[in-house]
């Protein structure tokens, strides 16, 4: 069979690919609702930029994502995860093993997948996508998406970009305190291991939307934190409160054990962590001397819903 190409619209900007043959194109439009950080006017799409009516102006960057995210909203020149950690995290998850997280996350959104209209998605601190990706793949060609991924860090929204040849979600360098998105214009958010915004994220959430939340259990990467610490902190209680304008949905533990069989892949997990800045020289130097680690994943997945 001979590749199929595609053809795919964002705004005025055209992409053409093609398909290897034994592959079938995602049902997938880019999210398109974004508002100006400057203003909070609406932005449209306009040959290579975004613009809103107070002649702001934002350019798509060559990789395909733009930048929302104003000086003013910066605490450093380069904030988020650095290329590194960035990198680090691209081959650890690309290698699957936080694949069982994943898919328990893509099921709870889709779940909420609205009947007559594509699902919007936004995965609030989006890192390289991949939980964006996993998405795409299990909801297949029988559910329409309208993905967009929101990180603060350039490097991060850069390699998803990169990564999204099919260019089947949108891509945003933005805050989650200031999200550059349309008022009641999305089906779900993902929160990640993130700083969820709950005010921000039920004012972008339609009535009946989702929020999904992944936070580390009291478990999570244990075998890792033994390593690289001294000694490990008491395990903070889990609380069960609802926040302001969300209503409790499903809950759900995810434990998983995955088996790191080389340096390389043990250094990856450190280095896509906050632990790798936390752990001493010397926890570090401990780390870098295995060659192999069983690791624990245990997380817990929260669903809010907006009423």
């Amino acid at each position: 069979m001979a590749p199929t190409l595609v053809v795919l619209q964002h705004g005025q900007r055209r992409f053409r690919y093609s398909l290897p043959a034994d592959e079938t194109p995602m049902t997938s439009t880019p999210f398109q609702s974004f508002i100006c950080p400057l203003e909070g006017h609406p932005l449209t799409f306009s040959a290579q930029s975004l613009q809103c009516d107070q002649g702001h102006t934002f350019d798509v960057a060559r990789h395909g994502y733009v930048n929302l995210l104003p000086v003013q909203h910066k605490r450093s020149s380069d904030p988020g995860d650095s290329k590194a950690m960035v990198a680090a995290r691209r081959r650890f998850l690309d290698a699957g093993h936080y694949a069982p997280i994943a898919e328990v996350i893509s099921r709870h959104v889709l779940s909420g997948s609205p009947e007559a209209s594509p699902l919007s998605c936004l995965d609030a601190g989006c890192g390289e996508g991949y939980y964006l990706r996993a998405l795409e793949r299990v909801a297949g060609d029988g559910q329409a998406l309208s993905l967009v991924g929101v990180d603060i860090s350039k490097w991060a929204v850069q390699a998803g970009a990169r990564q999204d040849i099919t260019r089947a979600a949108s891509w945003i360098v933005g805050s989650n305190a200031h999200l550059p998105v349309v008022s009641t214009s999305l089906d779900a958010v993902l929160c990640m291991f993130g700083f969820p915004v709950f005010d921000e994220f039920a004012r972008v959430l339609k009535p009946g939307g989702r929020l999904v939340m992944v936070e580390a259990g009291s478990d999570h990467l244990r075998e890792l934190r033994e390593v690289i610490y001294p000694s490990l902190n008491p395990d903070k209680p889990e609380h069960d409160r609802v926040p302001d304008g969300f209503e409790r949905g499903d809950s759900e533990r995810v434990r998983h054990t995955c088996t790191l069989d080389t340096s390389e892949a043990i250094s990856d997990l450190l280095t896509m962590t906050p632990h790798l800045y936390r752990a001493t020289a010397e926890g570090r130097a401990r780390a870098a001397a295995l060659t192999s680690l069983e690791v624990t994943l245990d997380v817990r997945v929260t669903v809010l819903i907006k009423p």
